[in-house]
């Protein structure tokens, strides 16, 4: 029986997705349930599985794009999985064809004659070497026209200097297919610039409380809590979840002539998979505890990394925290992901001097930086919520962990 595989839905809104690999070939025997494609949809990639077992023959080449729905390849149930090749003791045995020998015919080689090098070759007379100093030639770089390779007056004169143009370097060029993911990325990219009145807004946090939290306690709490670390992103996340109950037009968004605002924060978590920037959402992060922070993170980001990251894990979201800083970003704008209406950029942390209660102290800095939607955030809303987000990372003891770090990190 020919089974034909269609293509089945990734997520509602998704209409088409592309062969990316195909893992397998052309009358292949294939296994159920054995991984035969990796399909790239806008969102995520996703491995395609045989519904049988049988010989496959492919109906679509690598980089098509394939309507959901449609046939992208045949498996015969009934085709038989071959069994081993034949040994070579089956195999019969070929007959030697009787050796001719053919007598070896004297061939003369002439060396040819080189004319031996002097110590004249490439040499100067004084008044050629005079000439070549002043262009700044060296001699290695003339062929002499006198007798045993020497340069002549006329030779100096007549050399040119070399203009440096490189020679010998690789040249070449590659011209590639944008995966699906990341064409749908550059468009959304586009969108936010183009439909949106995005502005920037920047402050800068004194990492010392957080550090020495951190150290204080990261060991106990990897320990406790099965090898999980605590991070800069359970820190951030709290803060952020914390000034968007204070300024709820930063977790809201636009919907035509209206505003949807949300009581819950969802907050996605810009991530580097094998397949680009990816964006896994955080449920309820105003919920959560920092050790359900990091763990939730810590799942997410195995995810994308093995590729194993479903359109759900990314679907939704209410604001975005991205950390340009692991790639050593001090300062950027990062841009809205849309239809959100803020996201939050993270920066490297430097030592810089600056003034504490009128003394010069060296500490710890990052940059942070808000780009948010002007037509439905206006710059109290912006200043303010990337202030309280400054406020919270500064004192984190009292605003994030209510005076009882313990507590708070369940230690």
């Amino acid at each position: 029986m020919i089974l034909e595989m269609k293509v089945p839905s990734p997520g509602e809104s998704i209409k088409e997705v592309e062969i990316a690999t195909w893992l397998v070939k052309d009358g292949d025997y294939v296994e159920k349930d054995q991984a035969i494609a990796e399909v790239d949809s806008d969102k995520a990639t996703l491995e395609l599985p045989a519904e049988a077992s049988g010989i496959i023959t492919l109906k679509a080449e690598e980089g098509d794009a394939v309507a959901v729905g449609a046939v992208v390849c045949h498996i015969d149930t009934d085709g038989v999985k071959p069994s081993g090749s034949a040994t070579v003791a089956d195999a019969k045995p070929v007959e030697e064809a009787p050796k001719v020998e053919v007598p070896k015919a004297e061939v003369k080689v002439e060396t040819p004659k080189v004319a031996p090098v002097t110590y004249a070759a490439q040499t100067p007379s004084p008044a050629a070497k005079k000439i070549l100093d002043e262009k700044n030639i060296q001699p290695s770089a003339i062929v002499g026209s006198g007798k045993d390779g020497r340069i002549t007056k006329d030779d100096a004169v007549n050399a040119v200097p070399s203009m440096g143009t490189p020679t010998g370097g690789s040249r070449g060029s590659e011209r590639s297919k944008l995966s699906m993911l990341r064409r749908k990325v550059a468009e959304r990219l586009v969108a936010a610039k183009n439909e949106t009145a995005m502005l920037t807004t920047f402050n800068e946090v004194n990492m010392t409380p957080i550090n020495n939290i951190r150290n204080q306690y990261k060991d106990a709490f990897k320990a406790k809590h099965n090898g999980v670390g605590l991070g800069y992103m359970s820190f951030f996340t709290k803060a952020v979840t914390r000034a968007l109950q204070l300024f709820p037009d930063v977790n809201s968004m636009m919907d035509g002539d209206y505003k949807i605002a949300y009581d819950f924060a969802d907050i996605s978590i810009a991530v580097s998979g094998p397949k680009g920037l990816m964006v896994p959402v955080v449920r309820n992060a105003e919920l959560l505890t920092f050790r359900g922070v990091e763990a939730e993170i810590k799942r997410l980001a195995i995810r994308a990394r093995d590729g194993q990251i479903t359109v759900d894990d990314m679907t939704g979201g209410t604001f975005t925290i991205t950390n340009g800083g692991v790639f050593g970003s001090m300062l950027s704008t990062p841009i809205i992901n849309p239809p959100q209406s803020g996201i939050l950029g993270m920066h490297n942390i430097i030592e810089r001097p600056i003034a504490v209660n009128g003394q010069v102290e060296i500490h710890p800095m990052m940059y942070v930086a808000l780009s948010y939607d002007h037509r439905i955030i206006d710059g109290r809303e912006s200043v303010g919520f990337l202030v309280a987000v400054k406020e919270a990372l500064e004192n984190p003891l009292e605003l994030l962990m209510g005076g009882n770090a313990l507590k708070a990190l369940e230690l």
